[in-house]
């Protein structure tokens, strides 16, 4: 009955980290949304936000992980959670460091590259809202296996677009004649710390995925 208690506790804890990780990612992109706009003092207060929620769910993180080495769940899945859990942790990580570099480096954007950039990151940071459904369903009684399934492609048909999008956006960037090669490589970088959003969430996918298939074994 010991296991069962751990299992619940790291259920609640999961939960917990889900709505501070996510929260996370949500001042990240409403910081870098809030830059785009011309809002420098709203993009700073977002990034403030998006830093303290990262230092919050990283304390939680390392709580599940107490609790898994325990003896939480049994030995055939306790790993694969654990990887779900500090892979997820690597979105809010990477949303508070994309706010960091466009607060700290402060990157001009040029006017008419402002939308597909606000496209990419809407798209990009999105990842983590399908992603938190998923888990959820994950550490609910009899997780719903299904779902997780259709989630997680979701998670990949919008890394797909998101890749799309930057291609496209990178060769505009680059075909630039008003730009300079330092104010493109720039461009390019904060383009990249955006994208990597949506590639870490296709990763946590796959190991969502795993474990689910473990869990009804």
């Amino acid at each position: 009955m010991k296991i069962f208690k751990k299992e619940k506790e790291v259920a609640e804890l999961a939960l917990e980290y889900l709505d501070q990780a996510t929260g996370c990612v949500s001042a990240g992109e409403a910081a870098v949304q809030a830059y785009l706009g011309g809002d420098l003092i709203e993009a700073s207060a977002r990034q403030q936000e998006a830093s303290d929620l990262e230092t919050a769910a990283d304390i939680q993180r390392r709580s599940i992980g107490d609790l898994l080495f325990s003896g939480a769940y049994l030995p055939l899945i306790r790993g694969d959670i654990f990887s779900v859990i500090e892979s997820l942790d690597k979105m809010p990580n990477a949303s508070e460091a994309c706010a960091g570099f466009f607060i700290g480096e402060k990157p001009l954007v040029p006017e008419d590259f402002r939308e597909s950039f606000a496209e990419v990151a809407a798209e990009s940071f999105g990842s983590m809202e399908i992603l938190r459904k998923a888990v959820k369903s994950f550490f609910k009684p009899k997780g719903d296996i299904e779902k997780i399934r259709t989630l997680t492609e979701e998670v990949g048909v919008r890394e797909t677009r998101v890749d799309d999008l930057e291609w496209a956006l990178t060769v505009s960037i680059f075909e630039s004649e008003t730009l300079d090669l330092s104010q493109k490589r720039h461009l390019k970088t904060a383009l990249d710390r955006m994208v990597h959003l949506s590639d870490i969430a296709e990763n946590v996918a796959d190991r969502l995925e795993l474990a689910a298939m473990k869990s009804v074994l």
